[in-house]
């Protein structure tokens, strides 16, 4: 930053520190309050509900997007395991849905109060090293960054990792500093829970490991039961886990390998620049505010990080090891790796440059940082999210606008041409799965997950107990399918039709949908359990 800049601003701030402007007062009441401990509960509440409001505006008259719509139906039934996601997620959608309503609001608030956990967990982490207006600002920082209300909007597995990776690396900060037996042991819990929710928090207990090794105090750690403690724990968490992956033929991992895998060497180096890229980029603009916040005392740089407190240090090669490693497996193995998989580790970034940072911040600084942070909050809750809303109605940008609407209207179909209640579902994923969480009926999701990606034939008793499909008129291999299924059928009603939304009686896009019934009856297996058999006539989609 360019002196004359510097000066100035240092000019602004001591004036304003010394004499501030009326409108300012509210937000110095605010930061006198963090050590009284309302202040930072307030920013976290205020934060998350107003990132709730821009999802409720945003995405009026459109549906909750299918990964969360899957996230869901993987909940409904208690396992160990699934074919494609560590079961996590859905344990903790399916928890959520008993005690809040099956509504997309419902869903949205379950999406902003995890980001409000994930924040809660980073100002603990923070408060071991600062406090007042510098524990603040590393909220304030992490909240400028894209991953708290943009990343955090759909609850599924990537998100579900935003509380845990800050949780486990808290419990472990404390474990090493104390090795207390508590804090070993909810170490290896929150480790095991991370990797319950996403196999991608492997690079988080190996840069947990990798930092124990690598930092100076390391032979007292070692030598203690702490680490023996989070292991043991850790593993008796994951025990029935790991049993349903050995039982299963560790189904997940091919699934990761045949969408992720296979890729030569030239295009594995350009996903990993790809993946650094992604992360400078979401830490941009905190990185910029912070620079106009430090100015000349930059150059104080080289030296804090020397002085580096121990504890920072650990908290260093951590954030070092969420970065290396994935780089270093992309290439190793040859997959994909995209940024938005790490996002939940960036919030290292602001702990360290703010608790690691010699020198004081002026609170002319962080109340114009809690400004930009409300303010880019407010403009996207009163302008971007009507916007995006208008646009998404006019245009069909996507299909989520549709869910609801062709749910509804299959089940009503489904009551006009058979009796008793739709149980059953398949066709298209995300209407299947938009009609399992909008119908009344609340059909099962019926193909099996470890075939999401293949289009199988339904067994002759499944279609002889009832059961639907839905997929988009534009949609060929699924409705080559749905023939297909129309051949095997003992009797079938085909329904052809149009959804169109309404935004604010406004009409919008429309789409055409197909849905074919299977009306039931009645035989001698009407007992037997209703699965889909793949073994026969499947294609790859």
């Amino acid at each position: 930053m360019p002196p004359s800049i510097d000066l100035f601003l240092a000019s602004r701030a001591a004036q304003s520190d010394a004499a501030p402007a009326r409108w300012r007062r509210p937000f110095l009441t605010w930061l006198d309050g963090i050590e009284r401990g309302w202040g930072v509960p307030l920013l976290i509440f205020a934060f998350a509900f107003i990132w709730w409001l821009f999802l409720l505006v945003a995405y009026t008259g459109a549906d909750l997007h299918a990964d969360v719509l899957e996230t869901w139906s993987v909940g409904r039934v208690f396992a160990w395991g699934n074919p494609k996601h560590p079961p996590l997620m859905g344990w903790v959608s399916y928890l959520w849905a008993t005690v809040f309503p099956l509504t997309d609001w419902s869903f949205q608030m379950l999406a902003m109060a995890n980001a409000a956990l994930a924040l809660w967990a980073v100002d603990l982490i923070a408060r071991r090293f600062v406090g007042g207006d510098k524990r603040a600002l590393v909220l304030l920082l992490a909240m400028l960054m894209p991953v708290y209300q943009f990343h955090a909007q759909r609850f599924n597995a990537n998100s579900v990792q935003l509380a845990l990776w800050p949780l486990a690396v808290y419990f472990f900060l404390r474990s090493f500093e104390s090795q207390h037996l508590v804090w070993a042991a909810l170490t290896g819990v929150f480790c095991a829970l991370a990797m319950l929710g996403k196999y991608y928090s492997i690079f988080l207990v190996a840069s947990l490991v990798f930092a124990a090794l690598c930092h100076p105090d390391r032979l007292r750690y070692l030598l203690s039961p702490a680490p023996w403690v989070s292991t043991v724990v850790g593993f008796a968490v994951l025990a029935p886990h790991i049993h349903w992956l050995a039982t299963t033929g560790a189904q997940p991992f091919d699934y990761a390998m045949q969408i992720h895998g296979g890729m030569a060497f030239g295009r594995s180096l350009e996903e990993v620049c790809m993946f650094v890229l992604g992360l400078v980029a979401a830490v941009a603009l905190p990185a910029l505010v912070w620079m106009l916040a430090a100015g000349l005392r930059l150059r104080c740089f080289p030296a804090d990080f020397r002085n580096l407190d121990p504890k920072l240090w650990l908290l260093f090669l951590i954030l070092i090891g969420i970065v290396v490693f994935p780089s270093i497996i992309t290439v190793m193995i040859g997959t994909s790796m995209p940024s938005m998989w790490a996002l939940q580790g960036l919030f290292l970034i602001p702990v360290l440059i703010v608790c690691g940072a010699s020198f004081p911040v002026a609170r002319f600084y962080t109340v114009n940082t809690a400004v930009l942070t409300a303010g880019i909050a407010i403009v996207a809750v009163g302008v971007a999210a009507p916007l995006h809303a208008i646009d998404r109605n006019a245009h069909r940008t996507n299909n989520r606008a549709f869910y609801r609407q062709a749910a509804l209207e299959l089940t009503r179909l489904w009551h006009q041409s058979a009796t008793g209640p739709l149980q059953a579902v398949s066709g298209s994923d995300e209407l299947a799965f938009a009609t399992a969480f909008y119908s009344p009926d609340h059909p099962v999701y019926r193909r099996p997950f470890r075939y999401q990606y293949t289009w199988g034939m339904p067994r002759v008793t499944t279609l002889e107990q009832g059961w639907a499909a839905l997929c988009f008129a534009e949609d060929g291999d699924c409705l080559s399918w749905m023939d297909r299924v129309a051949e095997r059928a003992p009797r079938v009603v085909r329904n052809e039709f149009v959804v169109e939304p309404v935004l604010w009686g406004r009409p919008g896009a429309t789409a055409g949908v197909v849905g074919l019934i299977v009306p039931p009856v009645m035989t001698d297996h009407e007992d037997e359990p209703a699965v889909e058999d793949f073994s026969a006539s499947s294609r790859a989609r």
